[in-house]
């Protein structure tokens, strides 16, 4: 290694800190073609998102996908623009200041690092070591793992300590996809919209889609999903032909995991099926996918082969039970590192004993 970040200067004598790093996809910077097409650039290059050759991939993603696609996905990406910015990006910093809140110890941080755009994994953990984190739980938001998501958003993570010489210890939260707290969170949000706007006739339970030759090559992600989707089932009551698992959000010719969403709405539809409602348990933030494409065009999809009532069910963003079962991810993985904190006294003859045995601060 030739090169290492610059980073804060090791002084001695300073109470080491623990900090929280939420990882998620990413988004945009605005929703302009310029701004779309720097992030799709990023987004689309990784290795683990799409993993077909890179000669011909090069050619498809430069030739095609940059050249026509981010002028129609800036589109979409201006229909759910908010005052404060790209809502993933909104929902994950409350939830972060939230989650710090409710942790209830200060000397614990929480940052946000997106694998593909602003802010960085890089500044995020630059951040947590500014402020003396010499401890870092890596916490990505995707609850089912896949090698696509959480595999790509701790990539990050480990290039970014590639270059760092006073590297911090590191813990990662790899897949929480049964954790009691996360589906009873779930469950209490379902439970809250059907109190508010009554119950529907089937329960879509829709996962983001990835390519079948994953689960071909092992990824757990198909496994981890259904799991989801039973438990969340069983805390609501379905009996089996109440609800159905699905998958969205489809890219290319290949054959990805089924059933697909799309497809499954418009047989609903065209069976006149009266209302359908459909959740998105992989997501802990509502997104351009959950927001645009499953909330608009699923409707649009739904009530255009003949259904009559199309719902949606937002993301667990900020609900307090969300942020509470976040609390008891987190303090899982934290174990061992959360002991009494030294005193000053302590600190400081440490911090002399060092300068006495030639440190320079």
């Amino acid at each position: 290694m030739s090169e290492y970040l610059v980073e804060p200067p090791y002084t001695h004598g300073t109470a080491p800190r623990v900090g929280i790093l939420l990882l998620n996809l990413g988004t945009p910077d605005e929703p302009t073609p310029t701004a779309v097409r720097r992030y799709l650039r990023q987004f689309l290059s990784d290795r683990r998102v799409v993993e077909i050759p890179r000669a011909p991939w090069w050619l498809i993603l430069n030739g095609i996908i940059l050249t026509f696609r981010p002028r129609k996905s800036a589109g979409k990406y201006a229909l759910i623009w908010g005052n404060a910015g790209s809502p993933l990006l909104v929902h994950m910093q409350q939830q972060a200041k939230l989650l710090r809140g409710f942790l209830g110890n200060p000397d614990i941080l929480v940052e946000v690092g997106m694998s593909y755009g602003n802010p960085s994994v890089e500044s995020a953990i630059g951040k947590l070591r500014a402020h003396g984190c010499d401890r870092i739980l890596a916490f990505p938001l995707y609850p089912q793992y896949a090698a696509s998501s959480t595999g790509s958003a701790l990539d990050a993570v480990f290039r970014t300590l590639l270059k760092t010489r006073n590297m911090p210890a590191l813990r990662t939260v790899r897949q929480y996809h049964d954790q009691p707290a996360y589906i009873q969170a779930l469950a209490e949000s379902v439970r809250q919209y059907w109190a508010a706007n009554g119950k529907p006739d089937k329960l879509l339970m829709s996962f983001h889609g990835v390519p079948r030759y994953t689960l071909d090559k092992g990824d757990p992600y198909h496994c981890a999903c259904h799991k989801t989707a039973r438990l969340l089932a069983e805390a609501l009551g379905l009996p089996a032909h109440q609800y159905q698992v699905c998958f969205q959000s489809r890219f290319g010719r290949a054959e990805w995991i089924k059933p697909y969403l799309a497809q499954t709405l418009e047989e609903l539809g065209k069976a006149k099926t009266r209302r359908v409602d459909v959740i998105c348990p992989g997501f802990s933030s509502d997104c351009l996918e959950t927001l645009e494409e499953i909330a608009m065009e699923g409707r649009a999809t739904f009530i255009g082969a003949g259904g009559s009532e199309y719902h949606y069910i937002p993301a667990l963003n900020e609900r307090e039970d969300w942020i509470h079962a976040m609390v008891q991810i987190a303090n899982s993985h934290l174990q061992g590192w959360l002991e009494p904190a030294a005193t000053q006294q302590e600190l400081d003859q440490s911090r002399q004993r060092a300068l006495a045995m030639g440190a320079r601060q």
